[in-house]
């Protein structure tokens, strides 16, 4: 494998970056800094190292903490590149005296159920004022999330909107567990562990999403 080569969830998994997790394409954490002056600091010095490998993070500084998302825009996935200025990031807040931590990370996106994509792609690109892209709506600087579209049939009533929630692995069971308490339903996991299907008390439906058995 080479620097150029992408990553699978699994293969990403395997090298046990603690605190680092693997979603949609990327891997991310977030780093508690405490302050705005420390993670100042810390983005600086992040800053910095990414100049020398000439490899640049997604970052977003807020008052307690700074989150950091990698990947290789070249290949359009997590390579070898991502993964050497994960460790040296994670010097970087040792240093500091910061921690990382990659609980409840997420990624979301909309899926819009419909029998005619084509019909409604150009107005949520208009209202949105994103270009389409591979037949989904994108937001290269990931403010907003992708709307993706999905194959219906007609019959009314029938679901249009549904959120994916994309986390790791090991948050999954967790999560579908408050959502029965809070009064929802698992509609189904027949797609586990790719993505299972849940729904609130009023039938609106949510996937929650893995990496597992999607080959990257």
């Amino acid at each position: 494998m080479t620097s150029q080569d992408k990553l699978t969830g699994q293969q990403f998994t395997d090298l046990g970056l603690e605190q680092w997790v693997y979603l949609l394409g990327g891997i991310q954490t977030r780093i508690r800094t405490g302050d705005f002056v420390t993670g100042l600091k810390v983005v600086d010095e992040i800053g910095a190292a990414a100049e020398e490998m000439n490899h640049h993070p997604d970052l977003d500084l807020r008052y307690p903490y700074v989150d950091v998302r990698l990947s290789s825009h070249d290949v359009g996935g997590v390579t070898d590149r991502d993964v050497t200025l994960a460790r040296r990031i994670a010097e970087i807040a040792a240093a500091a005296g910061v921690a990382l931590d990659g609980d409840g990370q997420t990624r979301f996106e909309l899926g819009l159920d419909s029998p005619d994509h084509a019909a409604v792609l150009p107005f949520w690109s208009a209202v949105l004022r994103l270009e389409p892209a591979n037949g989904e709506v994108q937001d290269k600087s990931g403010a907003v999330p992708t709307i993706w579209f999905q194959d219906s049939g007609s019959e009314e009533p029938r679901q249009r909107w549904h959120p994916d929630v994309w986390v790791d692995p090991a948050e999954v069971q967790p999560r579908i567990d408050a959502a029965l308490a809070a009064g929802g339903t698992l509609v189904t996991d027949e797609w586990a562990p790719r993505f299972w299907v849940l729904a609130d008390p009023q039938g609106n439906r949510v996937c929650l999403c893995t990496w597992h058995d999607r080959g990257a």
